[in-house]
């Protein structure tokens, strides 16, 4: 098992991790449903990200964005971690962001590459070493270059593994063979987390921590049994698990995440299928594959 933080914050992140949905209701938040969304998580034993890619932090004003993590992070009341999203493509923002969500009582922060301006990588390192310089909170790296258009190579992510309170990634680029070089590489307290649903048992098989999740927004006894059981020794029954959500995985993103898991959450009683704009529903032809899919997977768990 790897574990993060220093020696004085230190986290203990959890092997599961959900990225949380934003609720919305009549174009506002919607908090009731937020709150069984949490409440489904903390009782799962699951760590939550707020402020992620899949909450369409994109579309938050200002104020809704601080008042989501300052909530979460009160309703959540430290049973389990509350890990902020705070990345941007300014380096400047992103520490002023980070700044807040250590002063909001987040436990951690996760911080996407910078998008659009596309930098180098090594203003990717020094992007992220100015960032670290400005928080004492653990920051866990998130690469994610299907949305970003900028992949962190392994060597950038090696030396930033060096800075103290960088301690762990994201890894949401599919490429296993890269995430080996990194477990390889850097020191045994370094965290990876598989950012895709649908390889969750092979990244922990190189020795990923666990997964950062969407599915587990609608799943989350599913995802974290499957991830525990793996962590038990119970290989072969983790294996099953993966392999019985396959076509589910594939139906969540079968449209821009995060159109499907929303839908998903709607169908089994959590939120509106509501989203903001420029998002727009999952369309009616692929709403009714998910929900056949999803009420044949729920025979089998």
């Amino acid at each position: 098992m790897r574990y993060c933080g220093e020696d004085d914050m230190k986290t203990n992140l959890r092997n599961c991790m959900t990225a949380m949905i934003t609720p919305f209701k009549d174009g506002e938040i919607d908090y009731s449903s937020l709150d069984k969304l949490i409440e489904k998580n903390v009782q799962n034993d699951i760590d939550i990200l707020v402020c992620g890619t899949t909450a369409e932090t994109a579309t938050l004003e200002e104020e809704e964005y601080t008042a989501l993590i300052r909530y979460v992070v009160e309703k959540v009341d430290k049973r389990v971690n509350v890990i902020a999203g705070c990345g941007t493509n300014s380096t400047k923002k992103t520490i002023k962001n980070a700044k807040f969500c250590e002063e909001a009582g987040a436990d951690g922060l996760l911080i996407v590459t910078p998008y659009y301006n596309k930098t180098t990588q090594e203003g990717l390192y020094q992007h992220y070493k100015e960032i670290a310089k400005n928080t004492s909170l653990p920051i866990i790296l998130y690469n994610v270059p299907a949305r970003t258009g900028l992949n962190m190579a392994s060597d950038i992510v090696i030396r930033l593994s060096e800075i103290d309170n960088i301690v762990g990634i994201k890894e949401a680029s599919g490429n296993i063979v890269k995430s080996q070089m990194i477990i390889a590489k850097t020191k045994e307290d370094f965290i990876v987390f598989s950012g895709n649903d649908d390889i969750t048992i092979p990244m922990m098989s190189i020795g990923a921590k666990g997964i950062i999740s969407v599915i587990s927004n609608a799943y989350p006894k599913y995802v974290k049994e499957m991830v525990d059981s793996f962590d038990m020794g119970e290989v072969e029954k983790a294996g099953k698990m993966q392999v019985n959500m396959v076509e589910l995985s594939n139906m969540l993103f079968v449209e821009t995440n995060p159109i499907p898991i929303k839908k998903a959450c709607n169908y089994i009683g959590l939120c509106e299928n509501e989203l903001r704009l420029p998002l727009v529903p999952m369309t009616e032809q692929n709403s009714k594959k998910l929900i056949e899919i999803m009420k044949d997977f729920q025979k089998n768990i």
